[in-house]
């Protein structure tokens, strides 16, 4: 089998991956113990973030004219790939979140939602909440003034109640 052959279904593979991506932060990896790897592969799974390992030149070749063509710039080096189809913000905030324990671990760049990051940008939107915790704070602040207002209606209903049950 030539190499062609060989290398053409992991290029279909990473292009089947970013396909559909909202988000790809790619970061550099080494010096992380197996156990730091795993945990790392454990916390990008429950997030459902894809968290791959491909030759820099498989990624390049994969990611030509694409929207993730500037990450080219920063496939250097050792590089894995955290991609999400579904939360814009959670491979950044996986990666960094574990770069905070490990600190082999480093953020090189990124593509969220078509825009191309250096490593400070995403490192700024790593910061930035999940979707379901940004929703459940809107739920929350919304909340707030109509459970206040049901309870002054209540206070309100119950001192009548207890003015006309007194004058009786």
């Amino acid at each position: 089998m030539a190499k062609v052959e060989q290398k053409s279904p992991i290029i279909e593979e990473i292009k089947a991956n970013f396909d559909g991506a909202k988000s790809v932060v790619l970061v550099d990896y080494l010096g992380l113990t197996v156990e730091q790897d795993t945990n790392l592969r454990r916390a990008t799974r429950s997030e459902n973030v894809i968290y791959k390992v491909y030759k820099n030149t498989y990624i390049k070749r994969a990611i030509e004219g694409t929207e993730f063509a500037d990450l080219a710039q920063d496939l250097e080096g050792p590089t894995a790939v955290a991609i999400s189809k579904e939360d814009a913000t959670a491979p950044a905030r996986v990666m960094a979140q574990f770069a905070k324990k490990a600190d082999k671990l480093e953020l090189k760049s990124g593509v969220v939602e078509g825009t191309y990051y250096d490593k400070n940008g995403i490192a700024v939107i790593a910061e930035i909440p999940s979707r379901e915790e940004l929703l459940s704070r809107l739920v929350g602040s919304l909340q707030s003034p109509i459970t206040n207002l049901a309870r002054v209606i209540k206070q309100v209903a119950e001192q009548k109640d207890g003015g006309v049950a007194a004058e009786a």
